[in-house]
């Protein structure tokens, strides 16, 4: 019976991904979340995937760069502790000045089927000192550096692999990439 429950709530889940999906195509808009406050606080309605890419920077500067990404069995980059499943990665900043303005704009794509979503954030608050480096959450907590995150992703439901496709941007500088990669199975349901 549990089992039956369980799938009962991952098709619903599911389905309410699928129509915030719907909701959200051919606007090509960001995506509809209220703007955390400066301290990365969370409270606002649910994130919505966005049809396009809304990122158009054309900057050339170098030092802007993602490490570290996570999405399964996960460290608290200050504490050193395990927490919850989440997308976290660490954008590093090598350059001589501080990097503020940044945004990011990432792809779920399930495998095998092929099937994608897309998200975009501002990450409001956000400054990275010169030759220092800022890990960022996207896991619905508040705090510095934690951001919203869609519950009914294919991340969240899917019990497929799923691929991450990372891109970070800041004014004036090159966009940095990253990836990161969920193996099958729906542990990220935290």
């Amino acid at each position: 019976m549990k089992k039956l429950l369980s799938l009962l709530f991952i098709v619903a889940a599911a389905l309410v991904g699928l129509v915030a999906c719907e909701a959200s195509q051919g606007t090509g808009s960001e995506a509809r979340t209220e703007a955390p406050a400066a301290s990365g606080s969370t409270a606002g309605p649910a994130v919505l995937p966005v049809a396009k890419n809304p990122i158009t920077n054309t900057g050339t500067k170098t030092g802007l760069a993602i490490s570290e990404t996570m999405v399964e069995n996960n460290v608290d980059k200050a504490s050193g502790k395990e927490v919850g499943d989440r997308l976290q990665f660490t954008i590093k900043n090598s350059f001589t000045e501080q990097i503020t303005g940044v945004e990011v704009y990432y792809t779920m794509t399930e495998t095998p089927t092929g099937k994608t979503e897309s998200y975009y954030q501002k990450l409001e608050g956000l400054a990275i000192a010169p030759n220092t480096e800022a890990t960022v959450y996207f896991d619905n907590e508040s705090g510095e550096g934690h951001y919203p995150e869609n519950k009914f992703s294919i991340y969240r439901t899917s019990p497929n692999e799923v691929k991450f496709d990372i891109e970070a941007s800041a004014p004036g500088f090159a966009a940095a990439r990253g990836t990161a990669l969920k193996e099958e199975g729906l542990e990220e349901a935290d």
